[in-house]
């Protein structure tokens, strides 16, 4: 069953941030936070209706504005022009945060509540599948990768592979010819000798 969403924010960098969600853990994992922000009193359910009612719009959807401004929150936001003047307001706004919250006299429209919940999940699960499919080609990238390696690998450990066993040839060839070359200088040894004997009987 689909849980009932809350509109949180947290400031981080240039920018405040805002989004529908379920939990505060769920409105962490959406910020990339790698620390709770509610415990370091850095984040907060928003009590704002202008703010509740645009991140309900988009239940899920990660929602920015320049820090310390005061303008709309949408999906992509500008820089902040004025780096120094967000000190107060942003405290404001934290302080805002904290106070008690009074109940809402608006009656609870459980079907629109379903539907903003259904519409959290539905974005959650989009991007859990953009997740996968970024994985995805990265694994795919990394296979390729590892292909052009072991392609080379074995392109080389071939040319090894010739250049031994031609290597080994040519040895063949040095031997056998170093072979016919003692062979003749043996057979050249025993004719001289004759020739000579028959040279100095002649002589003689």
């Amino acid at each position: 069953m689909a849980r009932k969403l809350k509109a949180y924010q947290t400031s981080l960098g240039f920018f405040d941030l805002a989004i529908a969600a379920p939990s505060m853990k769920a409105a962490l994992e959406a910020w990339g936070a790698d620390s709770n922000l509610f415990h370091q009193g850095a984040a907060n359910e928003s009590d704002d209706p202008d703010v509740i009612a645009t991140a309900m719009a988009k239940p899920g959807v990660v929602l920015r504005r320049p820090v310390g401004t005061d303008r709309p929150f949408s999906e992509h936001a500008e820089l902040p022009t004025d780096l120094g003047g967000g000190g107060p307001t942003k405290a404001a706004r934290r302080s805002k945060g904290h106070k008690a919250k009074e109940p809402s006299s608006r009656p609870v429209d459980k079907a629109a509540e379903r539907k903003v919940a259904l519409a959290f999940e539905k974005e959650q699960k989009r991007r859990q599948l953009e997740q996968a499919k970024e994985e995805t080609a990265r694994q795919k990238d990394r296979e390729r990768h590892q292909q052009a390696v072991d392609k080379a690998q074995a392109a080389l450990d071939k040319a090894e592979q010739e250049h031994a066993k031609r290597a080994a040839a040519m040895q063949a060839e040095v031997e056998a010819l170093e072979k016919r070359s003692q062979a003749e200088q043996a057979r050249w040894d025993k004719e001289k000798e004759r020739l000579e004997v028959t040279l100095r009987r002649a002589r003689g």
